[in-house]
Parts: C-alpha cells; sequence; structure tokens
C-alpha cells in the first residue's frame, strides 16, 4: 500500500494527512497524538474514523496541521482521515456518511465591519 494523502478543513484549519500501513502511531506536527491534543475529547474527534470503520491500529499518519484553535484543527483532521478511509475501501463510506464526518463545516467568523463594535454588534447610542 501507498501513502495516502488528503486535506481537511474547518474554519481556518488546514489539515494535512498522510496515512500508511503500521501500527497505529498518529504523529501531529512531529510530536505525539496525547502531547499535542491533551484533552480526551480531541483525542477521540481525531480517532473517531478509525473506531467506525475498524482500523484501530492498523495504520500510521503522520499530520502537519495550521492554523484556527486546537479544537477547528481537531475536526480537520477528522475530515482528512475519513477521506482517507474512504479512498482506501469504498464501504468505509457507509459508516462515516451517517455520522456526518464526510461533511466539510463551511461555517466561518463573520467578518468585523467598520463603524461597528463587533461583527453584528453596534456601538451603543448615548442621548446626552
Amino acid at each position: 500500500m501507498q501513502v495516502i494523502h488528503k486535506i481537511g478543513r474547518r474554519k481556518t484549519a488546514v489539515a494535512r494527512v498522510y496515512v500508511s500501513e503500521g501500527k497505529g502511531n498518529i504523529t501531529v506536527n512531529n510530536r505525539e497524538l496525547n502531547d499535542y491534543f491533551t484533552t480526551a475529547t480531541l483525542q477521540y474527534k481525531v480517532q473517531q474514523p478509525f473506531a467506525l470503520t475498524g482500523n484501530e491500529g492498523n495504520f500510521d499518519v503522520k499530520v502537519n496541521v495550521y492554523g484556527g484553535g486546537i479544537t477547528g484543527q481537531a475536526e480537520a483532521i477528522r475530515l482528512a482521515l475519513s477521506r482517507a478511509m474512504c479512498e482506501l475501501n469504498e464501504e468505509n463510506r457507509a459508516e462515516l456518511k451517517p455520522e456526518g464526518l464526510l461533511t466539510r463545516d463551511a461555517r466561518m467568523v463573520e467578518r468585523k465591519k467598520f463603524g461597528q463594535k463587533k461583527a453584528r454588534k453596534k456601538f451603543q447610542f448615548s442621548k446626552r
């Protein structure tokens, strides 16, 4: 099996994932998964595609991720891994699609407009 390369995005985070056969090591930005994502929730999000397809411990994953916060990065990695699992075996699509793991979440932060405090919030009007 050759290396499978996929890209996942969430908010402003971009994750490049390289999946190859191995013992289940996941490396994120040259650090172990548990060192990079310290909370159990984020670790679960990253490993979710493997758990749903029954491939825990079968693949080594090397991830380069940048931009956004840690939650956006974890979800970008999850999308890229889900795409890689689908390329590996088309039958995995049936398990991942109903869970919503193959859908790119397009929600982005709305930009701040000039003359306003934030994107929607206005400056307070005071009558003196």
